[in-house]
């Protein structure tokens, strides 16, 4: 039954993947914004002047994937960026009005369509989901932090003394790996 589940759970992400990355296409020919960007440009948007450090904690991607996004979007006329006067380390991005003009004409990043039939479910049921996805993410996050570990081990010809690997417990599971 567990291998069941497993590959119920594969096929069903994989189907969200796909459904994402069709949408993404979209998104794209619609706007001229791929989903990372139009993402990353919604989190300048809502957090307003804003350095790359928190865009990545809010979109959930790499301070150098976001560098790179606010590249383009920089290059777009769609985002400025300035240093901070108080300290010259510090970066700011704001939107101009190019860039709240393609967010105003993009459409949601999910899908209309989702976003109403989900908004349809009672507040309760829309928790649950909510958790059960943010669930299934920090599993995925744990399997590939898992990977990289071992990845790092074979390229130290197996030596395990050479990597510290790290229980991962984000669960609040009480089990370590």
């Amino acid at each position: 039954m567990p291998a069941n589940e497993l590959r119920s759970l594969q096929k069903a992400l994989r189907r969200i993947i796909r459904a994402q990355d069709i949408h993404s296409r979209r998104i794209d020919r619609s706007v001229g914004l791929t989903l990372p960007q139009l993402v990353v440009l919604q989190c300048v948007r809502d957090l307003g002047e804003v350095t790359s450090r928190a865009i990545s904690r809010e979109a959930s991607l790499s301070p150098p994937t976001v560098v790179g996004i606010l590249d383009k979007l920089e290059a777009k006329g769609m985002i400025e960026r300035y240093r901070s006067e108080s300290d010259r380390r510090i970066v700011h991005t704001i939107l101009t009005e190019r860039g709240r003009q393609a967010l105003d004409d993009a459409p949601s990043p999910i899908g209309v369509s989702f976003d109403h039939a989900f908004l349809t479910f009672p507040a309760g049921r829309r928790s649950e989901i909510v958790r059960s996805f943010e669930t299934v993410a920090e599993l995925c996050e744990t399997s590939v932090a898992e990977l990289h570990d071992q990845s790092r081990i074979a390229e130290d010809g197996g030596d395990f003394t050479a990597v510290s690997i790290r229980p991962v417990n984000r669960l609040g599971s009480d089990r370590q790996r």
